[in-house]
């Protein structure tokens, strides 16, 4: 199921340097986004995307820690908006979260809604995108913390997809019919899909360089549905962050990023002067003869002094199944001990979850207009997603949050289970021939947590309907990764294996394909949080959760009340 897109955010370092020294000292930055129709030219078509201030990607959001972000929100497009600023804490500002029905109802078309957060104990790459449907195809940007004035670093676009259709068109076309989505045309770099496509030699992102410099590459995957590799020819980069959090520099020649991750890498600009591409294409982790689009897109990284007759060189990039080389990549990262923010490793642990996800299947609704069934049992079944065998289900009447607020009974239920209801063998493909096991159960069902208590949470893939790394993303905290690996978990012998020292610290973890993870978190954060897979069909198909976090003992750890002009449903 192939989407994607990269955004690639680059500056030099003495210049980002020098920019955090002279910036504003004001607290306060704000910005208009105006969401509204926009015709571009990409892949021989004039297409119509939906656009924030007429570009795509859209604005970058700079801000330093400590700083409060405005954002007014008109929605001029014909379709229901609500932004969410991916990775940001939101302590005691859950109504700005923005996913679709979780924390707000959305924003209506020709209606606009502000949002109003401070950014605290985080620093680095996150980014911003709409939370509803599929429009974060082309409604994100990237969203840069700086250190505060002052501080310094402890050592700049994104990845996105193209298609010859409206992206709003191919999601209700997959969600009616029950079945995988349309193949992406494209995947971009900057809005910009590289001249190996048709009609693109003058659509390729550009890096200009100077020799000798070090420059800081921001990397965001705004992918919609795949994961991708990306590599500079003859260049080797260090990883010194990822999901704004810093790690311990991590020399590699590839860098995988699943949708939703972000890694900030240096670059060197210490080859000859000439011409390099960058380059970027899917690690498809799916099994079977699962269609995927399985293309490349590139840019340049040019030095200056280079002569425009330069062939640029080529890296070689992974095979598009290459799972060794990104779990490679994902497991060598490990957390920078006493970077900024650094938080060291919860170790008494008040709740345990083990938590199955995956594909699985739902019966066909009946007599819902303009539905049809081609999933894998035509006229029987459509896909669903799963944890626990529970297929997420949005409310429709009201947020999350203002049912939790308002003590609203019937939006949702507290009673998602810590485990699997039935115990299987995960992994193991003839699973697929036990037909009950592979239909869900429909609901919204939340876990309820207590304020700062410890949570830890085994997410383990299954094998129903295919093996397939699921990248996970959890609002409103940072989770440490201890550990992830291959086959069905064991507690006896895994565990060993957690880094309790100095593990990753994310937003969004990519379960290995046929394997699994293990993360903990601390609950300090009260509000409600959803957590879904960031594969954006994933998503309406019920692959998702919600955690509901009661207030703590004092006001500054209470939930707040709800904007006066929250919008409605």
């Amino acid at each position: 199921m192939g989407n994607c897109s990269v955004f690639l955010l680059a500056c030099a370092l003495v210049l980002l340097a020098a920019a955090a020294s002279t910036a504003s000292a004001s607290n306060i930055v704000e910005h208009s986004f105006f969401v509204q129709n926009l015709t571009i030219n990409r892949l021989c078509n004039r297409q119509v995307i939906t656009a924030v201030n007429g570009s795509l990607p859209g604005p970058t959001i700079r801000v330093q820690e400590g700083d409060t972000l405005i954002v007014h929100v008109y929605n001029k497009s014909p379709y229901n908006l609500t932004i969410h600023w991916h990775g940001v804490f939101q302590k005691l500002s859950p109504w700005a979260d923005g996913p679709n029905m979780v924390t707000q109802c959305p924003i209506r078309p020709g209606s606009k809604y502000t949002y109003k957060f401070k950014i605290t104990e985080q620093e680095g790459t996150l980014w911003w995108h709409a939370h509803v449907s599929w429009l974060r195809a082309t409604v994100y940007g990237a969203l840069i913390i700086r250190p505060r004035e002052g501080q310094t670093y402890p050592f700049a676009k994104p990845y996105r997809e193209w298609w010859n259709a409206n992206v709003i068109d191919v999601e209700n076309q997959a969600l009616a019919v029950g079945g995988a989505p349309n193949l992406s045309d494209a995947y971009t770099i900057n809005g910009w899909p590289g001249d190996l496509y048709p009609c693109s030699q003058n659509q390729t992102y550009k890096l200009n360089v100077e020799p000798g410099k070090t420059y800081l590459l921001r990397i965001i995957n705004a992918a919609l549905n795949n994961q991708l590799f990306y590599k500079i020819a003859n260049h080797n980069l260090t990883v010194v962050a990822v999901d704004a959090s810093y790690t311990t520099p991590y020399a590699t020649d590839v860098v995988v990023a699943a949708p939703g991750q972000t890694v900030d890498v240096l670059l060197t600009a210490n080859q000859p002067v000439g011409s390099y591409y960058m380059a970027a294409r899917p690690y498809m982790s799916l099994g079977g003869n699962i269609p995927f689009d399985n293309t490349t897109t590139r840019g340049l990284v040019v030095y200056n002094g280079a002569p425009s007759s330069a062939t640029p060189l080529m890296p070689t990039l992974p095979a598009f199944n290459d799972t060794p080389t990104a779990h490679k990549f994902y497991t060598n990262l490990t957390g920078l001990v006493g970077a900024p923010h650094w938080n060291p490793v919860p170790l008494k642990v008040d709740y345990n979850m083990f938590v199955t996800i995956g594909l699985g299947l739902e019966v066909c609704p009946p007599n819902v207009p303009n539905t049809t069934c081609q999933g894998p049992i035509p006229g029987i079944s459509r896909f669903a997603a799963s944890m626990n065998n529970e297929s997420f289900v949005l409310p429709t009447s009201l947020s999350m949050l203002q049912a939790h607020f308002f003590n609203v009974g019937g939006v949702f239920t507290t009673d998602f289970p810590a485990n699997p209801l039935i115990q299987f063998d995960y992994t193991n493909a003839s699973i697929n021939s036990n037909l009950p096991l592979l239909f869900v159960t429909k609901g919204t069902k939340v876990t309820k947590l207590k304020f700062n208590s410890t949570v830890e949470i085994v997410l383990q893939n299954t094998a129903i309907l295919g093996i397939e790394n699921h990248p996970m993303h959890l609002h409103g905290f940072d989770f440490h990764v201890l550990a992830q690996g291959f086959g069905n978990f064991n507690a006896s012998t895994d565990r060993q294996k957690f880094n309790l020292i100095n593990p990753q610290s994310r937003n969004t973890i990519g379960v290995p394909v046929g394997g699994w993870a293990v993360i903990r978190f601390v609950a300090n954060n009260p509000g409600v949080w959803i957590m879904h897979c960031h594969l954006d069909v994933h998503l309406p198909w019920g692959l998702a959760t919600a955690f509901v976090v009661e207030n703590g003992p004092t006001p500054a750890t209470t939930l707040p009340p709800p904007p006066a002009d929250l919008p409605q449903c």
